[in-house]
């Protein structure tokens, strides 16, 4: 769900959340199994500008495709 949206995120305006309300930090990654982002980008996200995150969108495609 999340791999398939990050896909599509580099045309949306606003950027949308990453967030899909199953909120799981891995204890060993540190990474959210939900939407694939770090506490700190989870605690960041509201005072990012598009451009990072996108960057995040990114990460969390990547992130995402690896643990597939």
């Amino acid at each position: 769900m999340v791999l398939e949206r990050a896909r599509t995120v580099e045309s949306a305006a606003p950027v949308p959340s990453p967030c899909i309300s199953i909120c799981r930090i891995d204890p060993v990654s540190e990474i959210c199994q939900g939407c694939f982002r770090t506490l700190d980008e989870i605690a960041a996200w509201s005072t990012l500008d598009d451009l990072r995150k996108r960057d995040i969108w990114r990460a969390i495609e990547r992130r995402a495709e690896a643990a597939a």
